[in-house]
């Protein structure tokens, strides 16, 4: 079905209204509302759910949208080691460097 050009900036503006007025509720409201202590401690993990949200698709999936977990998906394979190594290490320049490694001698490989 198709959408008129007045339908399509309707909901333009419509989506542009509503992320702005959820952006932009923390800043308008006095200072004595405050967030309560646990939707505060959820937020926190805010960042780190969008970048898997973003990067775990990349990760499973072949560029025609099929879930690809083979041995053959060395960006998988690659991003699972650099995640356990970091587990264990906790430190972040080791997990990039042994990820990007990886990934590029596998591909290298094949």
């Amino acid at each position: 079905m198709m959408m008129s050009t007045t339908e399509i900036w309707l909901s333009i503006l419509g989506l542009t209204l509503i992320t702005h007025l959820c952006r932009t509720t923390f800043f308008v409201l006095p200072a004595r509302y405050q967030l309560p202590q646990r939707l505060q401690r959820a937020l926190r993990y805010a960042p780190a759910c969008a970048l898997i949200a973003i990067v775990t698709p990349d990760l499973m999936l072949t560029p025609t949208g099929d879930l690809n977990l083979s041995l053959h998906n060395y960006r998988l394979i690659a991003a699972v080691l650099a995640a356990g190594l970091f587990y264990y290490t906790r430190k972040l320049w080791l997990m990039i460097i042994v990820g990007m490694t990886v990934f590029t001698v596998l591909r290298l490989m094949a």
